[in-house]
């Protein structure tokens, strides 16, 4: 007997955000294994009784590995539990999804997708400011801003980042960013891009930073903070009009 695994993407915290399916899978869940940043109000949603499990996982915090929390959804749903694996943001988005769905399909368990909101598109709905321009942002992208080591990339494509006319969302970035806006810089974009450091987006801390590219990668190689935080820069409108 096996039971089912929903992946639900719990945007960037605000409850008011989850999707009407992703409410109906935590209140009809037996296991809830949750991340760090989709706890909170969002797991009041829970069905009285389940089980509640945190596999959160923050940069320079003590976190459990991906193999554990891996066998844990195969060994709840082996039982025939309904279980969610609530991840923050869209789940599809820099959440290691894939490694999880490979274990359950190994084990022979189905599962199913439940989308969100994007952490980067509720950062820029906070702020008020589109994500694309008409005639000069034309393209988004969405990039990780470390490796397993948690240093910036070795392959990444600085030539695509600094592209002036693409709107950028950097995930995971702020301990690299200093050293990613000195290469953006190095490759043709002006230093004064707008900018946006958004901390805590969709919880009660939630700040936005209006900057430049230059002047937030000094900002974050003086203090890098400890925040969860997403940057975002480009063509943004409005973005840079006050510069921190």
């Amino acid at each position: 007997m096996s039971g089912l695994v929903s992946f639900v993407s719990a945007g960037p915290g605000d409850p008011e955000l989850l999707t009407l399916k992703a409410v109906a899978r935590l209140q009809a869940a037996d296991a809830v294994l949750f991340d760090d940043l989709s706890s909170g109000p969002i797991l009041d949603h829970a069905r009285a009784g389940a089980d509640l499990v945190s596999v959160g996982k923050r940069a320079g915090r003590p976190s459990p590995r991906q193999g554990h929390v891996s066998r844990l959804l195969v060994d709840y749903a082996r039982t025939g539990a309904r279980v969610v694996r609530l991840k923050s943001g869209d789940s599809g988005l820099f959440g290691r999804l894939e490694e999880e769905i490979a274990a359950l399909t190994e084990a022979g368990i189905g599962f199913e997708i439940i989308p969100g909101v994007p952490s980067a598109c509720a950062a820029a709905a906070a702020a008020g400011i589109p994500l694309t321009r008409r005639l000069t942002a034309r393209r988004v992208q969405f990039v990780t801003g470390h490796d397993t080591s948690g240093g910036l990339p070795d392959d990444i494509n600085i030539a695509a980042l600094a592209d002036p006319s693409a709107t950028t969302a950097v995930f995971m970035g702020r301990r690299t960013f200093a050293a990613l806006s000195r290469a953006l810089v190095a490759h043709g974009l002006p230093p004064h891009t707008p900018a946006l450091l958004a901390e805590a987006v969709g919880h009660p801390g939630q700040a936005l930073t209006r900057t430049t590219v230059a002047a937030l990668g000094a900002r974050l190689a003086a203090d890098p903070g400890a925040a969860p935080a997403l940057i975002l820069y480009g063509p943004l409108s409005d973005a840079g009009d006050n510069p921190a």
